[in-house]
């Protein structure tokens, strides 16, 4: 069985049909992990005992009926969690070392949710500590790298899911999205991934690391496979008071359907000097797929998007202060100075501008930024229905080659961050590739609209096939 070249799609029909059994698909995901994570790190901690006994239990299930999938729609599936979602009785990280002995007790209501739909754990994944940054570099553990060239990143914060449903160790993974963080190793990664509406998914049993900005995405190979698992992770939850009672849509049952007379937005603000040409030949090619498939291109203005990267740096800096406050060692956990250099640089920046003097000066200022950003969106939502731009301004990055210049490092989300400043959803599908690498393209939406980015994502991907360019782990 080759795991690099299954997708969701494909292992349940294939479970149904008996071709090969949940324990067999489990057991080749450990076979991929033992033979290939020592030199990617995507994994920080295994279920390998858990998940074959799940297995074993689930192949008795399909035996017994075979009308199960009806009732949990992703039964067999593995998945790897982000080490921020927490996981009864399996320990849980979040990157750090603060917390690197902790077990929660409980689920997280997107893990509760995958759980009843029949996945299987395959372990937890390597991560920036805390979510803070945009390669995978800032764990407090050894980095993850890029299955299709180990020398590069394979972007972050989501580093290690991104890596493990690339190099098929499991189908799904998941992640967090709070400026950047599942669509950008998706990007880098030659995945699908998802930047939800705010308030679309549950956050409850995520660990913090902006409240008013995360959002709880996912990585896939295909956009069925992505549509798919959203179907059972979206929807309102009693225990987040931010999730919101719109309808969930069967967002796989409009896969296909035609997108002629679709109206792209191209805003100008993106495609501008510093924007590799590699990247920027890409997306272009990928806008006249999107052509010939019936759409229309029109140039659109985000006015404010000069302004989103220092909003983003001062907002998000001042929640994550907040937020990592209570991490402080008398409670659980370590004391603070076991912080690593990225925390504590936000903590600083983070309690700077929420200081006495400095809130009006910084923070508010920084809040109607937001407000404008969001304007933005909305007025050009009105002239057209979808937004195209690239994921990244670069190609994937070498390891080491931006963490001495945080600067530098955080430019590295300026096409990402705007869209969680909005709360609006957005969806990575690949471009393409150059030089052997994956170039991302972000299909940008109105406010729950997922449905509508799904489908334009999905014949852009049956057109160019860039999903079946699999890893052949160069430079290992």
């Amino acid at each position: 069985m080759n795991l690099l070249s299954l997708t969701i799609k494909d292992a349940s029909e294939k479970l149904k049909a008996g071709v090969f059994s949940c324990r067999e698909l489990v057991v080749e995901c450990f076979s991929n992990i033992k033979k290939h994570d020592k030199k990617i790190n995507a994994f920080l901690t295994l279920n390998e005992e858990k998940a074959i006994k799940k297995a074993i239990e689930y192949d008795g299930l399909i035996k017994k009926n075979k009308d199960i999938f009806a009732e949990k729609p992703l039964l067999g599936i593995p998945v790897a969690f982000k080490d921020l979602f927490t996981t009864k009785d399996l320990r849980t990280t979040a990157g750090s070392k603060i917390i690197g002995g902790y077990t929660p007790p409980f689920d997280a209501t997107v893990v509760k949710k995958l759980v009843d739909a029949g996945v299987i754990i395959i372990g937890k994944t390597n991560q920036d500590a805390w979510g803070h940054g945009s390669s995978g570099e800032n764990t407090d553990y050894d980095a993850t790298r890029n299955p299709y060239d180990l020398s590069r990143v394979p972007g972050g914060s989501s580093s290690g899911s991104g890596a493990a449903v690339s190099y098929g160790a499991s189908l799904v993974g998941t992640g967090t999205d709070t400026g950047s963080s599942v669509r950008l190793p998706a990007g880098f990664c030659n995945l699908v991934g998802l930047k939800p509406t705010y308030g679309r998914v549950s956050r409850y049993g995520i660990i913090a690391m902006a409240s008013s900005f995360d959002t709880i995405g996912h990585m896939t190979r295909t956009v069925y496979d992505n549509a798919k698992v959203l179907e059972v992770t979206a929807g309102v939850d009693p225990y987040d008071g931010t999730t919101v009672p719109v309808k969930v849509d069967q967002y796989t049952k409009t896969l296909g359907q035609s997108i002629k007379g679709l109206k792209i937005g191209l805003p100008k603000e993106y495609f501008v000097k510093g924007l590799d040409g590699k990247v920027d030949s890409s997306i272009k090619n990928s806008l006249k797929v999107l052509e010939k498939l019936g759409a229309t291109v029109h140039e659109v203005s985000l006015p404010h998007t000069d302004y989103a990267m220092a909003a983003y740096y001062i907002l998000v800096p001042s929640e994550v202060s907040s937020n990592l406050s209570r991490y402080d060692g008398v409670r659980y956990g370590l004391t603070r100075e076991v912080f690593g250099a990225e925390a504590k640089r936000r903590i600083m920046l983070g309690s700077y501008t929420l200081s006495s003097g400095y809130y009006d000066a910084y923070y508010l200022k920084a809040a109607k930024v937001r407000t404008l950003i969001k304007k933005d969106f909305e007025d050009a939502f009105k002239t057209v229905d979808v937004l195209v731009v690239p994921t990244s301004p670069s190609l994937p990055f070498k390891i080491g080659e931006k963490t001495n210049d945080p600067l530098k490092m955080y430019l590295s989300d300026i096409f990402l961050c705007p869209v969680n400043l909005a709360g609006i959803p957005a969806l990575n599908v690949q471009s393409g590739f150059a030089d052997g690498l994956p170039v991302g393209m972000q299909i940008i939406g109105p406010q729950f609209s997922e449905q509508l980015l799904y489908k334009v994502a999905y014949l852009f991907e049956q057109e160019t096939q860039y999903y079946k360019i699999r890893p052949e782990f160069k430079n290992g």
